[in-house]
């Protein structure tokens, strides 16, 4: 490994708790902190998480995954309000401190997936109900669904994983009233079929994706967290879907998925000890979240200086922002 690689690994920012900001949450990827007056600090570091694990930082990351949900949360922000308040700073989000429903909206409109929850996994161990669909023998990994569903699952407190669910079972334990689901689902397709339209024009395939929503103090339903991100979605490159699909090869992906098929390959993640990541491995992924970025929004990514660390721009930023906690 040389020295310039080394460089960007030690520039990573793992770790954005600052002690001066009160309520500090830590997350798989992101720090949060609540605020008076209905404000919430979230701060994207680059750890990288898969299968519920935090494995290593991936350059870049973090600015990636904010950068790209502040461009979709600007193009969809007619579908859905949104949290955001406003971005001090490339990894920093100050959003709405919203009541946060139980259950994530997963939207699918193809036979993938390598995790639990995933219907490829579930399909390839002989179910073919799959979150209430029903699903007919022949089905192929990668294949296009006949129609686009959601698949929506339980939110899992820090450390576990989140559990499937079906909307009669939502519906009878009243996670949601049937107003709210109806809500939930109409604004998820919605977003999703948005998702999907802009990045088709932009050679790109929308396969999955997850939103989380909250109620703002109004309880207005509002999206939250993160929306079309490579964490939080599949993104293939359209142009060579169809020949890979047809010689039996996974599509190209520009998502977290590379790195979970890495580990896949090397173990049972969900039995075996974690593998350690190599630095080229890293490096590649992180290539794949700048790509995404930029052919998503049709901008150039724009990598900070080595010259500061991460973590002291943020402080810097905070500093400015929120004087109040660094007399």
């Amino acid at each position: 490994m040389n020295d310039d690689n080394q460089d960007l690994i030690d520039h990573c920012l793992t770790d954005a708790e600052f002690s001066e900001l009160p309520n500090f949450y830590k997350g798989k990827v992101r720090d949060a902190y609540g605020l008076p007056g209905g404000r919430r600090l979230l701060i994207s570091t680059d750890r990288q998480s898969a299968f519920d694990q935090v494995l290593a930082a991936v350059p870049y990351k973090g600015q990636v995954l904010n950068q790209t949900a502040r461009y979709w949360f600007d193009v969809t922000s007619d579908i859905c309000p949104n949290h955001v308040i406003n971005y001090p700073d490339p990894n920093i989000a100050m959003v709405k401190d919203l009541e946060m429903l139980p259950i994530e909206m997963v939207v699918r409109d193809y036979m993938t997936g390598s995790t639990e929850t995933s219907i490829w996994p579930m399909y390839q161990r002989g179910e073919r109900t799959l979150y209430g669909h029903n699903f007919p023998e022949g089905f192929v990994k990668s294949q296009k669904l006949p129609y686009t569903i959601i698949t929506p699952t339980t939110k899992a407190e820090q450390g576990d994983h989140d559990a499937p669910i079906t909307e009669d079972e939502i519906l009878r334990t009243q996670l949601l009233t049937t107003e709210q689901w109806t809500e939930l689902s109409e604004k998820s397709l919605a977003l999703f079929s948005r998702g999907r339209d802009l990045a088709a024009k932009n050679g790109l395939i929308l396969v999955d994706t997850k939103y989380e929503f909250g109620l703002d103090e109004n309880g207005t339903i509002v999206v939250a967290d993160e929306i079309h991100t490579p964490d939080s979605s599949r993104f293939w490159i359209s142009e060579s879907y169809q020949e890979r699909i047809n010689s039996g090869k996974e599509p190209e992906s520009l998502d977290k998925e590379f790195l979970r098929l890495w580990i896949a390959a090397q173990c049972d993640p969900y039995k075996d000890p974690m593998p350690k990541i190599p630095t080229e491995t890293l490096l590649q992924f992180s290539e794949k979240y700048i790509k995404l970025y930029e052919l998503v929004t049709g901008q150039s990514f724009e990598k900070p200086t080595l010259s500061v660390t991460v973590r002291d721009r943020i402080k810097s930023v905070l500093v400015a922002e929120l004087p109040e906690y660094f007399l």
